[in-house]
């Protein structure tokens, strides 16, 4: 046996933003920038090692929101046509940089990528990415985990349990829906954890969580491995805990890989440096500019604008040397570690967001790539492996119950309840108390009041997503958060009083069905108080 394991878990999500009533919504690039950049390099990496039968192991949640945009047929629709509209850009890239040698290989590169990239989307796999990863799954290489219906913040959800609760038991549903089988895993959004939340974890046969590092070494009673290995609440699903090392070589964007210089510079983009006249067709309908994924400098230095020209091939190298270094941390961690919990091999758990790699990190589909492969070829010491492996290798584990924590800035809840966002959770508060009153009311509603019910549990989980708060902390696209907010508080309070008062109109209620049709099948009797 090896002396210790390597969990990586990338957690995929974004905030679902199908937009049917507007044929270019700027805020639907979010998803297909994920598709080109992110989600199709990895399945290209798992099918390359599936090929080379590379035994790899990698946990992966793929949120419902992230699910239900993928499988849905306009957005696959839309892709397929912006997929076509960067190659045409690519091609036309190719003649504009034949005299430009600084530029032309990266120009060729973008342009072999993204015919691979439509042949993987449209030929080999349907347009059914979801379908792509649970192959992978059912091969027995990948873990997918679920993640709360619309990511979110149970924490803050704490007034009223039964809508803990119904985010867990509809993702559970989605996930079955579309994946075969139960969740084993459940990636909590924003890694935040409240004690007592694994008691309905436990209720919908969720066998593990994760939370941040301070989580499980604030556990009660201490855990005797600290983050090296899982500890069981007293409800009996395990909490896995990040590594704060290995995450950093990673994350930080001062110190981890992701900043070395000869990667690509993600600020310097064609829809930014070219002539509006030339760009025009690839950017916004409106002339606004926007990223086009085409780039054609690297990092080069920090201390000024100054950029040079990216070569792909010296970042590939790069990537493949910095796969090594990762690799040959964890061995030595791992063997430190060996001295210190004597019969136990300490597992090392190492979570990021999917969309770091390739989105913001264009190389890191290509380090996931080198670094499986060498741990499974040549590592002596370290051992891929998934939560679910680790929990029939080692059954027993300490009890112990982790503390309320997040992975966000300072370790809580600041990110999500601050000056610039606290005022909407009155609303989101109200919502879900109206929302259980409204299924506690209705057991066994049908007709047009069933689908305005179910419409009225929609508009709840849409407006609870953690992403709008997030945006609103941030500073990013803010006006597009509080939006988002607040149409989907007002549909449901409309829904809300139109159900009470039997007055619900049927051509408006459609509408909004159509607009939000996020979890075609909900029950909104998820809700019930008691069930």
């Amino acid at each position: 046996m090896k002396k210790g394991f390597l969990s990586l878990v990338l957690h995929a999500h974004l905030p679902y933003v199908r937009h049917p009533e507007h044929a270019d919504m700027m805020e639907e690039r979010w998803l297909y920038e994920a598709i080109t950049e992110t989600y199709i390099p990895l399945i290209e990496a798992f099918d390359g090692m599936i090929n080379d039968r590379v035994d790899f192991r990698l946990t992966m949640s793929l949120t419902p929101p992230l699910i239900g945009m993928l499988t849905d047929p306009l957005l696959q629709e839309r892709y397929g046509k912006h997929l076509d509209l960067l190659i045409e850009l690519a091609e036309k890239e190719v003649d504009r940089t034949r005299w430009m040698p600084e530029f032309h290989g990266t120009a060729l590169m973008y342009r072999d990528k993204l015919h691979r990239i439509r042949d993987i989307f449209n030929r080999q796999y349907g347009r059914n990415l979801v379908g792509a990863f649970r192959k992978f799954q059912d091969l027995g290489n990948l873990e997918i985990i679920t993640c709360c219906a619309t990511h979110g913040y149970l924490p803050l959800m704490e007034l009223y349990r039964p809508a803990v609760r119904a985010q867990i038991e509809q993702a559970v549903r989605d996930y079955e829906k579309h994946l075969g089988r139960r969740p084993r895993g459940i990636w909590l959004a924003e890694c935040a954890f409240n004690p007592g939340d694994d008691k309905v974890l436990a209720e919908h046969g969720i066998r593990f969580f994760f939370t941040d590092a301070h989580g499980v070494l604030h556990a009660h009673p201490r855990p005797r491995y600290g983050v090296f290995a899982p500890i069981y609440t007293p409800s009996g699903v395990a909490a896995f805990a990040r590594d704060l090392e290995s995450s950093k070589q990673v994350w930080s964007a001062e110190e981890g890989y992701p900043g070395d210089f000869d990667y690509r510079e993600f600020y310097r983009d064609v829809g930014y440096d070219l002539e509006l006249d030339y760009i025009r067709p690839y950017i916004h309908e409106s002339g606004i500019r926007l990223n086009t994924g085409i780039k054609y400098y690297r990092i080069t230095t920090r201390e000024s604008n100054h950029k040079e020209p990216y070569n792909h091939q010296v970042a590939l190298a790069k990537a493949a040397t910095h796969a090594g270094h990762f690799m040959w941390c964890r061995e030595k961690q791992v063997e430190y570690l060996g001295g210190l919990m004597g019969d136990r091999p300490p597992i090392i758990v190492s979570p990021y967001d999917a969309e770091l790699f390739g989105h913001w990190w264009y190389e890191g589909p290509d380090f996931i790539n080198f670094l499986l492969r060498k741990v499974v070829c040549d590592s002596p010491t370290l051992q891929l492996i998934t939560p679910s492996e680790y929990l029939g290798r080692f059954p027993k584990n300490q009890v112990a119950m982790p503390s309320m924590s997040s992975w966000g800035h300072k370790g809580y809840h600041e990110v999500w309840l601050e000056g610039s966002n606290d005022w909407i959770y009155r609303h989101l508060h109200k919502a879900a108390e109206r929302m259980i009153g409204l299924a506690d009311r209705y057991p066994d509603a049908d007709g047009l009041r069933r689908r305005a019910l179910n419409q009225a549990a929609r508009e709840l989980m849409l407006m609870q997503a953690s992403d709008w708060a997030f945006i609103m902390k941030t500073g990013t696209t803010v006006p597009y958060a509080v939006k988002r907010t607040k149409d989907h508080c007002v549909r449901f309070t409309r829904l809300y009083h139109d159900i009470l008062r039997d007055r619900i109109d049927e051509a408006w209620l459609s509408e909004v069905e159509w607009r939000d049709n996020i979890f075609p099948d909900i029950d909104y009797r998820i809700y019930r108080t008691h069930r």
